[in-house]
């Protein structure tokens, strides 16, 4: 499996992979899906909002048990982010199959839907739409960066935009969802494996994800020549911008925060000229809401004053947000449980700062997350990397919860 997804999306010069939704690439993700599927002999569906699914059983019996992640990727993201779920989640089935186990309960395994959001600049659309937390007015807002609507977007890719929106009928027949992901830091590895030495562990529990959102800031100046305009003179937005970037940095260590200024736009964006308009969004996460606040609050301020200094007008928008996850306690426990009969010892259970489709999807069905040791904390980067072993060690981690779970 890990050699037909490897090519699909990648490019050359980076090595990153390059799986925007509704892309060529993205298209190639979803045959392949689909094919691993009908291998299987399962049955192959494609949602209203455009999230894959394979059933092993009824669909319409209730109370399924679902796994699986997404396969979309960042600008230049690694191979592991989202990927290793959707593959280790078909291992997992064949792994039970090779076990011989009986399925008492449908189970499903799912590819949701332009999870990144690096092209349209919302994470989790599809399972957003199908948990109700996305409009039908505000995706059809939706927009790259060329302009294309998420509905024309769609409806080239061959899916009908008109149907997309909540799909409480389908939730309704899931019992729990169990993602598995590959660990976005280094929790795992320097964590207490259990036997006292302190090497590390291959596979965690999730326990929550912390609140996040993405911000969008604009300073606006004027834009003038670069080589004849006095620097008494100028209305430079990107000097307030590039102060602004310093003060997050700033406000987030003092916080005990995250904040990322990662992503720009510069118009008119030439090498001689004074910019008009730098456009910034921040990206920022905290253990808890009133530090996101706070830190947000600050770099905020700061932003008005450094614009203000400068004669900036500043607007900030908030484009996205998602609150604190605490996944369900029982059905954490339910896989600590599993896992510490199958493995003789008690797995470590960690927080995140990552957000995930167990996320969103936590509000509306039990959800829960295992996470596989990343050696390096890399993520969302060419060099993201999980080890062979440890991903085994995941797979069978997972085939050991749905087996808890499906065949009791």
């Amino acid at each position: 499996m890990w050699d037909d997804l490897r090519p699909i999306g990648r490019d050359p010069e980076t090595g990153g992979y390059r799986r925007y939704a509704w892309t060529g690439a993205d298209a190639d993700c979803r045959t392949w899906f689909q094919e691993q599927a009908e291998a299987r002999g399962l049955t192959y569906e494609t949602d209203r909002n455009g999230n894959q699914w394979a059933w092993l059983g009824d669909p319409a019996a209730g109370d399924a048990v679902v796994t699986g992640s997404h396969l979309d990727s960042v600008p230049d993201g690694g191979a592991f982010d989202g990927p290793l779920g959707v593959v280790s989640s078909f291992a997992a089935l064949d792994e039970l199959r090779a076990r011989g186990a009986e399925f008492t309960k449908p189970l499903a395994i799912t590819n949701f839907g332009d999870e990144e959001g690096a092209r349209f600049g919302l994470a989790c659309v599809g399972s957003r739409l199908t948990a109700g937390k996305l409009t039908r007015e505000a995706a059809y807002e939706l927009r790259d960066a060329d302009g294309v609507s998420l509905p024309q977007a769609m409806e080239a890719a061959g899916y009908d935009p008109a149907a997309i929106g909540p799909d409480p009928e389908r939730l309704a027949r899931i019992g729990a969802f169990v993602e598995l992901h590959v660990e976005q830091g280094r929790a795992l590895a320097l964590s207490d494996n259990g036997s006292g030495e302190g090497s590390g562990a291959p596979v965690g529990i999730a326990s929550a994800i912390w609140p996040h959102g993405r911000w969008r800031f604009d300073f606006r100046g004027e834009a003038n020549h670069a080589g004849t305009t006095r620097l008494v003179d100028r209305r430079d937005p990107m000097l307030s911008y590039a102060e602004t970037v310093l003060a997050a940095r700033r406000e987030a260590e003092l916080t005990g925060a995250l904040a990322t200024f990662g992503k720009i736009a510069v118009e008119p964006n030439g090498v001689n000229a004074i910019p008009s308009l730098v456009r910034g969004w921040l990206d920022s996460r905290a253990a808890d809401q009133d530090t996101l606040d706070t830190v947000v609050t600050a770099i905020e301020k700061a932003a008005r004053e450094y614009g203000d200094r400068h004669g900036i007008d500043v607007d900030v928008v908030r484009e996205s947000f998602t609150p604190v996850v605490e996944f369900q306690h029982a059905l954490r426990d339910e896989l600590g449980r599993v896992l510490r009969e199958r493995t003789g010892r008690a797995l470590p259970v960690l927080g995140t700062g990552a957000g995930h489709d167990a996320g969103i999807l936590s509000e509306s069905i039990p959800t829960a997350m295992l996470f596989v040791r990343n050696p390096t904390g890399v993520s969302h980067s060419p060099t993201e990397h999980a080890d062979e072993d440890d991903c085994l060690a995941g797979v069978h981690a997972l085939a050991d919860v749905l087996e808890g779970l499906a065949c009791r």
